[in-house]
């Protein structure tokens, strides 16, 4: 080879090597435990279902995946942890409606960009939501819910798992679709909330479904209705709110995300092997026992929907009144 061209590979190679180490780096990826950030409590649906999506991941590629919850401010504290971690495919994490739809209207400002951030790489599952009410509570319907709460204008208090989470706007939504006055009282996940619901200490809750239909199920508290705008085929004998409430639609999504940077022969291995867990029989019937359904859904198909859901929720978010300082 002529000097000339000797001298042109060399200054040629130091451009080609990061390219090269990131696709190597997508192929041999994970070559050890992946730590996976859920940025809420443990016990709750979305810890159950993220531990079954772990699992399946195991299993698929030989390594751990390790659920590391980070619970606070709707979500908000476990995703700015994802944000600043290293873009290495090593830190991964939940992420969905609650932090990349709803707490850029609802939060006057976070410590993370939804979109600059985060890479979205794939849907993981959807889940409607549950509304249920002490069983003590006189109403067995929307309906009957909506008239009992117009009668007694801020009597009466609702539960969620936290502020800025689904499960609180779904109140909210419900508050100003119904012109209804109800207290919303946040708490550090579904189970404490739960707990409270069953003793009474609140007269209803908004939940992701799981949880909420087990305890209706053993009689402890009483189904109203579902969140989503058509009834669950996991309970098709609970009504959806929209039956009442035209247009009511607010449930839980969510997706595999991880910071900024991540290289992109690395992302598409972990869309890849997400998606064979979604369309795994087994993970698809775990989360159908849960409540949820697995969703397939791939980058470029999460990252639009995640932007509609922002457009779409804005206004609704706004026309509540909802806001967390």
């Amino acid at each position: 080879m002529p000097a000339s061209l000797r001298r042109r590979a060399l200054l040629a190679a130091p451009l080609l090597l990061p390219g090269l180490a990131q696709a190597q780096g997508g192929a041999d990826w994970p070559n050890r435990p992946v730590r996976y950030i859920n940025p809420y409590p443990p016990g709750g649906p979305t810890d159950t279902l993220s531990r079954l999506y772990c699992q399946k991941m195991s299993e698929l590629t030989g390594q751990q995946f390790v659920v590391e919850n980070r619970a606070g401010a709707g979500g908000n504290v476990g995703s700015e942890v994802l944000a600043r971690s290293q873009p290495d495919g090593y830190t991964i994490g939940l992420g969905g409606i609650a932090t990349h739809a709803i707490a850029p209207t609802l939060y006057p400002s976070l410590p993370f960009d939804v979109e600059k951030d985060f890479t979205l790489i794939a849907g993981i599952w959807q889940l409607p939501n549950l509304l249920a009410v002490h069983p003590s509570i006189a109403a067995t319907s929307t309906a009957e819910l909506i008239a009992l709460l117009k009668a007694n204008p801020g009597k009466y208090s609702f539960g969620s798992a936290g502020s800025g989470t689904t499960l609180h706007l779904a109140g909210e939504m419900f508050k100003h679709l119904a012109g209804v006055d109800m207290q919303h009282i946040p708490y550090r996940g579904s189970a404490p909330a739960q707990v409270d619901l069953m003793a009474g200490r609140v007269a209803m809750m908004f939940d992701n479904m799981p949880g909420t239909l087990a305890l209706s199920r053993e009689g402890k508290v009483r189904p109203i209705a579902v969140t989503s705008l058509a009834r669950s085929p996991v309970a098709p004998e609970i009504p959806a709110i929209s039956e009442t409430l035209p247009g009511f639609d607010v449930i839980s999504w969510t997706c595999v995300t991880g910071p900024a940077g991540l290289p992109r022969a690395m992302v598409e291995r972990l869309a890849a092997l997400t998606k064979r867990a979604v369309q795994s029989a087994d993970l698809v019937q775990a989360y159908f026992n849960q409540g949820a359904r697995a969703w397939d859904i791939g980058q470029e198909e999460i990252n639009a929907y995640a932007h509609a859901q922002r457009a779409r929720l804005a206004p609704l978010i706004r026309a509540s009144g909802a806001r967390v300082d």
